[in-house]
């Protein structure tokens, strides 16, 4: 039976509180399906939609779990030793999780500390060096300190793992089967996923056997709310169209996608040359100079982010209302993860596709992932 509202879900009082601060009341499919399983303490693989809320389907069963175990009278005491875990693909994505997490920690007094790759060591043992609650780390990072014997998992009790058709990393089985080996007995395991990849399809074969799998009815299909236009190129002329795409008005953030660096960088010059404020978001550039990217570009600061494949998943940007693949991807997971970042969570957004005569059998696939309209 689908549940109507957060409150019957029968969540802690100070969860609904802060639910109800925000504004939320009523839980997506996704969040409806899997919450429930998640508060009974049974083992779930969660597929659905990008934007569909799959983030606060494990942050509040973890944080009614582990008050509910606090209200009994257990306390949290020991440095580094969490009672749940979330295993995320990236800094970013694990920065996005520890925010999701922040509002409800205010009144549930919980503790969440992050374990990311790409910070300096000494940040990453100073962030876990006392005690805390909840940790989310990055797979590599975490098994790196576990080896160091500066964090230890004995006393997890709930281990998500987190937008894990990102962790594409040859390495990514063999830590993840390491991270739930130093888990608890017994311990609750939940993976959420917008897509299947082989790799994950692994993962659940060899850890998830007796989980029980939930697929939205919008999984491996974009939202109904996002608005679909394909724009033919002429003669191979892709930047007048897009000048012309860009000076319609959009009140949000634009996301332009390419399908390699080269392309990436060739169009931010180009852009740069006509007087758009914009800038890159790609792999094999400076760490820093691509977070202060990303940050002007989340801040608002400017309008038009550049990208590959890289901003195509987990990334959470709340005013992205447009994204434009200026070079349609190969492949159709990730054509899914790039328009799913606009339309999210029950707002509407517009894709613009250019097209090529190449494009066309994309074209038919693109038409199959239209999600039905609820």
């Amino acid at each position: 039976m689908l549940i109507s509202n957060f409150s019957d879900f029968k969540l802690l009082p100070s969860l609904l509180e802060t639910l109800k601060e925000k504004g939320l009341d009523k839980p997506t499919e996704i969040q409806n399906r899997t919450i429930p399983l998640l508060l009974s303490k049974k083992s779930i693989v969660g597929v659905a939609e990008t934007g569909s809320g799959k983030t606060l389907s494990f942050v509040l069963p973890i944080l009614h779990q582990l008050k509910t175990m606090e209200n009994e009278g257990r306390k949290n005491t020991e440095n580094g030793r969490p009672w749940a875990a979330v295993i995320v693909p990236t800094r970013e994505l694990g920065e996005q999780v520890s925010k999701v997490f922040k509002p409800f920690t205010h009144t549930t007094r919980l503790r969440v500390r992050t374990l990311l790759g790409g910070t300096a060591l000494d940040v990453a043992k100073k962030n876990i060096s006392g005690p805390f609650e909840v940790l989310v780390a990055t797979p590599g990072r975490l098994v790196q300190l576990m080896k160091r014997e500066l964090i230890n998992l004995n006393d997890v009790q709930l281990l998500v793992f987190d937008e894990a058709d990102q962790m594409l990393d040859q390495g990514f089985l063999n830590d993840a089967g390491e991270i739930v080996e130093n888990c608890s007995s017994g311990c609750q395991l939940a993976l959420f996923s917008a897509t299947v990849s082989p790799t994950i399809q692994e993962l659940i074969n060899k850890l998830f056997e007796n989980a029980e799998t939930i697929r939205s009815g919008g999984s491996h299909k974009v939202v109904p709310t996002l608005t679909t236009i394909n724009s033919k190129v002429v003669d191979g002329k892709r930047f007048p169209l897009l000048q012309n795409i860009l000076a319609k008005p959009t009140k949000g953030g634009t996301l332009i996608f390419t399908n390699t660096r080269e392309q990436c960088d060739n169009l931010f010059a180009l852009l740069e040359k006509h007087k758009y404020k914009c800038v890159i978001y790609r792999g094999e550039m400076d760490k820093v100079k691509r977070r202060a990217n990303l940050k002007s570009f989340i801040n608002g600061e400017i309008q038009y982010l550049i990208s590959t494949d890289l901003a195509s998943r987990g990334l959470d940007v709340s005013h992205v209302n447009r994204v434009i693949n200026y070079h349609l991807p190969k492949d159709m997971d990730n054509y899914i993860h790039r328009v799913g970042r606009t339309a999210r969570a029950g707002r509407r957004g517009l894709v613009v596709n250019f097209i090529t005569e190449r494009d066309e059998h994309i074209v038919k696939k693109i038409e199959t992932l239209k999600a039905p309209k609820v």
